[in-house]
């Protein structure tokens, strides 16, 4: 068999390809653009089916060096500590505590039940944080640097158990979403108390174009937190801890915000998004490449059990928990679909479930300004930090 091996430029290059490839899919199947299914995954999974195909002829195999791909991935979640502004939080009021606290509820208990049912199973009880909130709260960005993370633990298939779980996640959360609240909307005769969606209750969305000077001052801002954060990542291996390398980078970019912030400075944070966005793209491609379907043979009827399991979990938690906590209002049940869509996706899919909800029953802008604030800026933030408390409990 035909052994190919490609370096750093040459994935990059056919990563780009394959999110170019991704992107024409996805505006040509409107399945894919309802999911929020992001074009990286579908021109990602295309390109590892290809691949399948080519092993299981016998015809070659593909590997390529994953520098550039550590590289995006630590850029990107920089960007997510570049988000984690505790002035937000605070204006966002006792809502967003909440909802940040429920949460984490959920991180903790999709790990628990993940590490759970894989000890049940025999396997390694860190396979099951790639069931767990590894790919659930955390997505394709998170399962995708944990994923290999895990498998240089010594944990086989571990990265393509936590991208094919991703996967899975998405449509499920996307699915499960809209059922649960119109559910919980009919069952007591709930509805919207607002006439129209005020712009003050949305979350900021900007449209300012991406500037010169304001691109090389977030290029700085990278550089600066990357370089620091390598010194505490390095600080806090040392100190025996099991974390990614984006960890430092995280926490760094995360304090550089609120000492700007605290100084009325104003982050450059279109500029920083975009870049983030850039590599979370090409580093999801390339993520999606390295994926070796072949190894989930083995783990095919324990991983689909443990998947229907996070979803039951899904589906309790946000009925009975959310909804609860929530208020018990209309806005409640609209906060019940959100969880379902970034619980098991991402934040788009729960504005994606939200909007279809309000579509129908009217506006909620509570629940439109929380749910951004807490899927979007600071989710990750404290997903990564327990999924490595997991990594350092389970040894």
């Amino acid at each position: 068999m035909l052994e190919i091996n490609l370096n750093m430029y040459h994935a990059t290059a056919i990563a780009a390809i394959v999110l170019l490839l991704g992107r024409f899919i996805v505006s040509k199947v409107p399945l894919l653009r309802n999911y929020c299914i992001p074009a990286p995954v579908v021109g990602g999974i295309v390109y590892a089916l290809v691949h399948l195909g080519l092993y299981a002829s016998g015809i070659a195999t593909i590997s390529f060096d994953g520098t550039l791909q550590s590289f995006f991935m630590t850029v990107f979640f920089c960007s997510v500590g570049f988000m984690a502004s505790f002035k937000l939080l605070k204006k966002g009021g006792i809502q967003v505590v909440i909802f940040l606290a429920v949460s984490i509820v959920l991180v903790l208990l999709q790990d628990v039940l993940g590490t759970g049912m894989a000890a049940a199973f025999g396997l390694d009880p860190r396979l099951g944080l790639c069931i767990g909130s590894v790919p659930m709260v955390g997505g394709h960005g998170t399962a995708g640097s944990f994923g290999p993370l895990i498998e240089d633990l010594g944990v086989t298939g571990a990265a393509t158990v936590a991208i094919a779980a991703a996967t899975f996640g998405l449509v499920a959360g996307s699915m499960l979403g809209g059922p649960i609240a119109s559910a919980r909307i009919k069952k007591h005769g709930l509805h919207s108390t607002e006439n129209a969606v005020s712009q003050d209750d949305q979350p900021v969305v900007t449209t300012q174009a991406v500037e010169n000077d304001r691109f090389l001052n977030a290029a700085l801002y990278f550089a600066i937190a990357i370089g620091l954060g390598a010194v505490v990542s390095k600080f806090i291996q040392d100190a025996g801890l099991t974390m990614p390398s984006y960890i430092g980078a995280m926490l760094v970019a995360a304090v550089i915000r609120n000492i700007v912030d605290a100084a009325h400075i104003e982050a450059p944070m279109v500029e920083i998004d975009a870049l983030g966005n850039l590599s979370l793209s090409l580093f999801l491609a390339m993520a999606l490449m390295a994926l070796k379907l072949w190894q989930l043979a083995d783990l095919a009827i324990p991983m689909i059990v443990m998947l229907l399991a996070q979803t039951v979990l899904m589906a309790i938690f946000t009925y009975f928990v959310v909804f609860n906590i929530m208020g018990r209002d209309y806005e409640a049940a609209v906060f019940s679909s959100a969880t379902c869509g970034f619980g098991m996706g991402a934040t788009p899919n729960a504005m994606a479930n939200m909007q279809a909800v309000a579509n129908k029953y009217g506006p909620a802008p509570r629940a439109f300004f929380v749910v951004p604030l807490v899927g979007s800026l600071f989710i990750d933030f404290f997903n990564s930090m327990i999924i490595t408390a997991f990594l350092s409990f389970l040894g």
